[in-house]
């Protein structure tokens, strides 16, 4: 492969990454498309209208958004010589201004079977498998929402549709359309479209080893396939991403470490380790995230994942300074809005931060920007359904949480969320259905404290005192946490600690009245 070399910079399209001096830099992917076309024209112009189908391909967008992408360029570009890096040709479009060059790619890079490093994906046509051939469009259709779906999310490159769609209807295995479209991972699947309703079966296939990753079948009823589509496209894209993300950072976490260590690399070990969920892989992992803060101060990733690992800490009560731990997190989380204010995860990542500092207004709005930006952002629904509860208010929490675990069903952290559901289940009355979300956390692990009082405590609500006893001598043999993860919650709603002190004394007695 060819990779295109301006100044400090080098850039692999292919690979979906901008290098600087050789240490990879955070681009989302229009920007990249967008300087893909710029460095290809050579000091040519190219049109408005040409960057805006390499950007954004059959959308229809405003005018303000190339502007804006175009800006972000040319200070991602600012090697401090300061020359013009991307001309404005008035009323007409742009011009690439730092000569280009062609720099081949190491034999390493060109051997036969090498795929690209990172997070790159591409979407094969879906299979039509049902009866009427006719409906071969409704599968291209589907095909083409979940491309654009998963391109919402910035941190992995998405092969776009044409070079998808080449192909369709071959026999090729995975391992070789990867090679050929230089891609890591490949979404397969099929649709089965009858009278009644639609199954998509879809897997995630790693295309180095040709192995699934991932697996999934969704069933539809809804008659507007419009409607469908959408429902289709935001599943697929909320179940799938946090995959990519486990994934790369496992790998990441693989290789043996080297003195000279990326930001980037160190963000994947330090997310490899975020999600073992225990003490030491968080303070680990915090230690990673600052020394990525530290190489690229400008990294959104670096310093959104520092914001969210420093309020892992302080919710799982792993802080010995829980006031210095979230300030930091709150810091980190607002250079990340500022490294790339279009990013979900740095919103996610002050909402969060937000929450364990009792901030509930503005951790409200942080969430309802991250899904606004991607509307298939499970954690950005999950993190909107916790500040509505700890502000108090347990019905408005009740949609985002529930659509938050439908999106992305199989998280490992998973158990903090169906607890929050349980909360604001039992709080509204729905003393049944909270019990059913505590025991689905439970089931994900079994010593999360906060899980098994929402239990006993729905169960005193229910009425079985037995059982309730039960859930509290098991309760009794679990450590109590330096700090308590409902704590923000309790301490703004005086009225519901009240009730949660009341429904664990009756646990603890079996329903005896304790006087």
């Amino acid at each position: 492969m060819q990779r295109l070399v301006f100044g400090p910079f080098t850039l692999d399209a292919d690979r979906g990454t901008l290098l600087r001096d050789g240490r990879p830099m955070a681009i989302g992917h229009r920007a990249l498309q967008l300087l893909q076309a710029l460095a290809a024209a050579r000091g040519q112009v190219v049109t408005k209208a040409e960057l805006m189908e390499a950007a954004w391909p059959r959308a229809i967008v405003e005018e303000s958004n190339l502007s804006v992408q175009i800006a972000a360029l040319r200070k991602l570009l600012d090697d401090g010589a300061q020359r013009e890096t991307i001309a404005t040709v008035a009323r007409v479009g742009y011009r690439f201004c730092l000569p280009v060059a062609e720099a081949a790619s190491s034999p390493a890079e060109s051997s036969a079977g090498a795929l690209p490093l990172g997070a790159s994906i591409a979407v094969l046509p879906l299979a039509n498998l049902g009866a009427d051939p006719q409906q071969e469009y409704f599968a291209d259709g589907v095909t083409e929402d979940i491309i654009m779906a998963l391109s919402r999310f910035r941190w992995f490159r998405v092969m776009g549709r044409s070079s998808s769609f080449a192909f369709k209807g071959q026999r090729a295995g995975a391992q070789e359309i990867a090679h050929k479209l230089h891609v890591r991972y490949l979404l397969e699947g099929s649709v089965r479209r009858a009278a009644d309703g639609v199954r998509i079966s879809l897997h995630l296939v790693d295309g180095e080893s040709g192995t699934q990753l991932w697996g999934e079948r969704y069933d539809f009823d809804a008659p507007d396939l419009l409607v469908v589509q959408e429902r289709i496209a935001e599943q697929v894209a909320g179940a799938i991403e946090p995959e990519l993300l486990k994934s790369e950072a496992q790998a990441a976490a693989s290789r043996p470490d080297a003195a000279n260590a990326t930001a980037l690399d160190l963000v994947h070990r330090g997310t490899w380790l975020f999600h073992q969920v225990h003490r030491e892989g968080h303070l680990q992992a915090r230690e990673m995230f600052r020394e990525a803060c530290r190489l690229d101060p400008a990294s959104a990733q670096a310093n959104f994942w520092l914001a969210r690992v420093s309020a892992g800490i302080v919710a799982y009560g792993w802080s010995n300074d829980e006031a210095h731990d979230l300030q930091e997190g709150m810091a980190a989380a607002a250079r990340a809005i500022r490294a790339d204010e279009k990013h979900p995860y740095a919103h996610y990542a002050l909402a969060i931060t937000s929450v364990y500092a009792s901030q509930f207004d503005q951790a409200i709005r942080a969430a309802r920007r991250a899904v606004q930006l991607t509307p298939g952002f499970a954690l950005g629904h999950l993190v909107l359904g916790l500040a509505l509860l700890y502000s108090g208010d347990a019905a408005g929490a009740l949609p985002p949480l529930a659509q938050g675990l439908r999106l992305n069903a199989f998280d490992p952290q998973n158990f903090v969320w169906y607890t929050t559901l349980a909360w604001a289940q039992l709080f509204c009355g729905d003393a049944r259905g909270g019990l059913e979300s505590a025991r689905q956390a439970q089931e994900i692990r079994r010593d999360w404290r906060s899980a098994l009082e929402s239990a006993a405590c729905c169960l005193v609500a229910l009425g079985e005192p037995a059982a309730a006893q039960q859930a509290w001598r098991e309760l009794e043999q679990l450590a109590r946490p330096a700090s308590d993860v409902l704590s923000p919650m309790r301490h703004h709603n005086p009225n519901w600690d009240g009730q949660i002190v009341q429904w664990l004394r009756e646990a603890e007695v079996g329903g005896d009245s304790p006087m």
